[in-house]
């Protein structure tokens, strides 16, 4: 079976793609940014890059990297990984990647299919859906780095890359697998080389799967991994446990994080670190913050540390101190918060948001993560080895789970 080599645009899109090869049996390592050496004994390895709100040619070059590290290390299928939301702005970074790895593979057209069922996420004649919204009117056209506004998702790609892209619609999907051949065939012939997939459960990602898995580049989200053959033998293994309690780093802003920070508000001790007093004190707000948690840690209760309560602070903070400033603030106070709690003995953190993720994982020093059991769709506890001893990180989307995630969170350990 041909092993398969994962790039990730964000770190939480790795840990989401490594949880479903790992619910198909697959053996999945994660290593955070581009290995010096590729691990040798699993089926699929990803990488977790930090690549998303890049220049598109920086998003690129890093992808390339990945791809010549896994491919030196005999990967002989490449995955290009995104959100199944489609993160990115007019000028990229989706379409650009895709470029570059359709070059560097050889392959002589991918599919883009974000599509993630289980999880909320479907396409339907090209047209993304959150739930029962479409892209446009969901929580997505509030992200403060890639505001997504349109749902037409052939339009969106084709202002990104190079090439001409295509469509294979549901109805097609549904005639079966020679009416898709030939669908292809057809769009391949006009000179198509991305091809966005409907798939609105499923039964189309199997569709999609058998279609394509002759390729040796897919993109898209994960839920395609769901449609995956099981490798013979396929059996994922557990991983350690730390102790303790657990603390959230909640840097997402999305509806989805929000309405989980609430919802945990009556249920954990919580402190919001307000976006203003990170900006003009950023070391005594930490200090506070880290001071607090301590007392609640030392009593055997987890913590909450937060960025925003509703929608209105966000839009306030982003009006006065401009969106990129606000964000950045955010993202270096979770990673000193990490740093502070794992220094006080914390080993468990389950860290909302893409950006926020990525920082945390840097400030902790985090290389490479073993996949364990999910919490929801998308997202799962990992482990990771921390000065001699065990490191649990659940690293989430700002739009996947249910409300109660952070206060059931621990449960899935």
């Amino acid at each position: 079976m041909t092993r398969l080599g994962c790039i990730a645009d964000d770190f939480t899109g790795a840990t989401d793609l490594a949880g479903n090869l790992t619910a198909t049996g697959h053996r999945v390592a994660v290593t955070v940014g581009v290995p010096a050496q590729v691990p040798r004994e699993t089926d699929a390895v990803v990488v977790a890059l930090k690549s998303r709100n890049l220049p598109a040619g920086q998003a690129a070059e890093a992808a390339l990297a990945a791809h010549a590290a896994l491919h030196g290390a005999g990967f002989g299928r490449i995955w290009f990984k995104y959100c199944s939301t489609f993160d990115s702005t007019p000028r990229g970074n989706i379409g650009p990647v895709t470029d570059a790895l359709l070059a560097a593979t050889g392959a002589p057209w991918t599919v883009a299919c974000p599509a993630f069922p289980a999880g909320g996420r479907t396409v339907y004649q090209g047209h993304l859906f959150v739930g029962d919204r479409l892209l446009s009117e969901s929580g997505m056209r509030h992200h403060p780095l890639t505001p997504m506004t349109d749902p037409d998702l052939v339009r969106v790609l084709s202002a990104q890359t190079r090439h001409r892209v295509g469509l294979l619609p549901h109805a097609v999907l549904r005639a079966g697998d020679e009416a898709v051949r030939r669908r292809l065939d057809a769009l391949a012939a006009e000179g198509v080389r991305i091809v966005v997939t409907d798939s609105v459960d499923h039964e189309d990602l199997l569709a999609v799967e058998r279609a394509t898995r002759h390729l040796p580049l897919v993109t898209g989200g994960s839920g395609l991994a769901l449609a995956l053959p099981r490798p013979p033998g396929g059996a994922a293994p557990g991983i350690q446990v730390a102790p303790g309690p657990m603390a959230v780093l909640a840097g997402s802003v999305s509806d989805t994080t929000l309405a989980q920070i609430a919802h945990a508000g009556d249920r954990m001790p919580h402190r919001r670190l307000d976006v203003a007093d990170l900006l003009a004190a950023p070391e005594p707000t930490v200090t506070a913050a880290l001071r607090w948690a301590g007392g609640h840690l030392a009593a055997g209760r987890g913590v909450l540390l937060h960025s925003a309560d509703d929608r209105a602070q966000v839009r306030a903070a982003q009006r006065r101190h401009g969106t990129a400033a606000a964000a950045h603030a955010v993202e270096q106070a979770m990673a000193r918060c990490a740093r502070g709690l794992a220094e006080a003995g914390v080993r468990r953190f389950l860290v909302a948001g893409g950006e926020t993720s990525g920082a945390v994982v840097d400030a902790l020093g985090v290389r490479t993560l073993h996949i364990g059991p999910p919490l929801a769709p998308g997202v799962s506890w990992a482990a990771a080895d921390y000065r001699g001893g065990a490191l649990n990180l659940a690293l989430k989307s700002g739009n996947f789970g249910g409300e109660d995630l952070f206060s059931t969170a621990e449960e899935a350990l």
